[in-house]
């Protein structure tokens, strides 16, 4: 069903005259952009309780108490906000509203300057009842704001922000409806890389799948969540630090996988230039690869990453099809370096790819790849039939470009998995599904030993 998107000011007129909804807005950073839309529709007494900006810091400080490393728009800044607002307002009106659903509106937010020397972006949150004198819910997410302007930012704030609360009202029954309806008339004006709602009305709903329809329905290119299914922003666990990343289908996770992640890690933290204790390792999935096969699969997603979550795994989901997107997006994060751990045949296809998809402007497109602070762990294959492994050394490169491979092998942009186990080089992932599908024996050998047993108490990837 197509949702009929409604203009900004019907939204907020429409609660605002819902009696039900009463609430209290405090904005820090872009002004009262949101209240400011509840204000101008009319009939907001009905609405509106309180509105704020504590614009100074020391201001700020005195009412939600300081930050650590002296960081405003920050996650942990946006739920003192939302925890001191909405009991605030609990405290002095439930007695006096008891039939009302209460909520209190924040958000942190950083516009761009008029210097245009740093990129819009914002924490925005939601603490919000679907029934009176019940425990609150909570919609909370980070934005990032695309116009080149101060003005046009704040305006998307506005909106965004209507969208909230409007869907947090109107779509809670249909979260999926929710997470689509918070771009209404803002396409193409924001990203909104991470979306959490938790509370008594949402336990049923797995976090996994909010990052899944973000992806999907163009939210945002990439959405994290952690082992424990919750989802996560790169700027408040991965500020500053050395990242790996090994894209694959994890259908199912093989132990050539599992040595190939080891061993990459184990590499990528011995490097000079990285220190080993600001390292994290994160596993990412496509949506092409999810698509691969069949349509969008929501259980053959979630089966993918219970197996992911139960060996401990951060997991990337991404539509970052090739691999330059997915390194612009965390470069923005003050990453200091970027490992990608790939196997050989997966390095090929992406030098075929840039070659043949730009044969004008080569070095240009080489040099977004393999940038300064990015280094490629390929991982060998054996050669069908025969012994001898494929490595960087011998994979087939275009005549035109292999002066510039070679200048990218001296420079250490590619370097071989050093360690590694040559038994288990003809482990092949879709070979190892298909024999989970066909109920063959002899696949629990090649899977994890720890995955096994949960592979088939959850019956994942068909198992019967």
């Amino acid at each position: 069903m197509t949702l009929r998107i409604l203009e900004t000011e019907q939204k907020a007129l429409e609660i605002n005259l819902d009696e039900h909804i009463y609430g209290a807005f405090a904005e820090i950073g872009a002004g009262q952009e949101v209240a400011r839309h509840f204000f101008q529709v009319g009939a907001a007494a009905g609405t509106i309780a309180k509105t704020m900006s504590a614009y100074d810091k020391t201001v700020s400080d005195k009412i939600y108490g300081p930050e650590a490393k002296g960081r405003y728009v920050c996650e942990a800044r946006l739920y003192k906000m939302l925890q001191h607002e909405y009991d605030l307002l609990s405290e002095r009106l439930r007695e006096e509203r008891p039939h009302q659903n209460f909520f209190a509106f924040a958000d942190t937010v950083s516009a761009i300057n008029y210097t245009k020397t740093n990129r819009g972006n914002g924490w925005m949150g939601l603490r919000f009842q679907l029934h009176p004198n019940a425990t609150p819910n909570d919609l909370v997410l980070h934005v990032r704001l695309l116009d080149n302007d101060n003005r046009l930012q704040q305006q998307a704030i506005g909106i965004l922000g209507v969208n909230m609360i409007y869907g947090a009202f109107r779509h809670a029954k249909n979260p999926e409806n929710l997470i689509i309806s918070l771009l209404d008339n803002l396409h193409d004006r924001v990203a909104i890389d991470l979306v959490r709602l938790d509370g008594p009305d949402f336990q049923q709903l797995d976090n996994r799948l909010i990052c899944l329809w973000m992806v999907k329905h163009g939210l945002s290119n990439v959405a994290i969540f952690g082992p424990d299914r919750k989802n996560l922003h790169p700027s408040e666990f991965l500020y500053k630090k050395a990242i790996l990343i090994a894209r694959g289908s994890y259908r199912p996770p093989t132990l050539v996988q599992q040595d190939m992640v080891r061993n990459a890690y184990a590499q990528f933290q011995s490097e000079p230039d990285v220190d080993p204790k600001r390292t994290f390792f994160l596993t990412e999935i496509t949506l092409d690869n999810l698509r691969a096969s069949t349509n969008l699969d929501e259980k053959d997603f979630m089966d993918r990453t219970d197996l992911l979550c139960a060996m401990g795994q951060t997991v990337i989901l991404s539509n970052c099809l090739q691999h330059k997107k997915l390194i612009a997006y965390f470069s923005e994060y003050k990453i200091h370096h970027i490992g990608l751990a790939m196997g050989i045949r997966k390095l090929k296809n992406i030098i075929w790819e840039t070659f043949e998809s730009n044969p004008h402007h080569l070095l240009g497109a080489f040099g977004e790849l393999f940038l300064g602070n990015v280094r490629f762990y390929v991982y060998p294959a054996k050669k069908e039939n025969i012994q001898e492994l494929i490595t960087i050394h011998n994979i087939d490169i275009p005549l035109e470009i292999r002066h510039l491979y070679h200048h990218i092998l001296d420079n250490r942009h590619v370097v071989p998995v050093e360690h590694f186990n040559p038994d288990i080089l003809h482990v092949y992932h879709k070979d190892v599904l298909g024999m989970i599908q066909r109920g063959e024996k002899g696949w629990e050998e090649k899977v994890p030993a720890e995955m096994v047993q949960l592979i088939k108490e959850k019956r994942l990837f068909g198992y019967a």
